[in-house]
């Protein structure tokens, strides 16, 4: 079973993943929608401040207009979002070299849920810090 297909199963838990994928954006939005989830993409190109990467992801996740593009009204927002939800992150590695603490504080509201909020898999694709994020198998 490919990395997507388990964790739409439910198979892994929520979290933030590396992933390792050809696939177009297209093809993985249809099976993430296809498969009831909601789909967010965020092209980290470019992406250098702890800011840029927030605002890419209130847009990719359709966040209100109110979102204050900061790590609480981060997590205030992820805790809102309608369903289980996966947000695909391409060339997220820059940001995470250029500023590694960001990153770090990024991932961690990311991957830190309640037991109570929707299901989030963040997937990184792309390397980079192959020691500090682990691999989706």
């Amino acid at each position: 079973m490919s990395g997507l297909a388990a964790v739409l199963a439910g198979r892994h838990a929520p979290g933030v993943h590396r992933w390792e994928s050809g696939l177009d954006v297209a093809d993985v939005r249809h099976a993430v929608e296809h498969a009831g989830w909601t789909f967010g993409y965020v092209d980290g190109v470019g992406l250098e401040s702890r800011a840029d990467v927030l605002r890419a992801i209130g847009e990719a996740l359709a966040f209100p207009p109110h979102y204050g593009t900061n790590l609480d009204a981060l997590n205030d927002c992820l805790r809102d979002l309608s369903g289980p939800t996966v947000l695909l992150w391409d060339a997220w590695s820059g940001f995470a070299r250029g500023a590694p603490a960001d990153f770090a504080r990024v991932t961690r509201v990311l991957g830190e849920r309640e037991e109570n909020d929707p299901v989030l898999q963040v997937l990184l694709r792309g390397p980079g810090l192959e020691d500090v994020v682990p691999l989706l198998a």
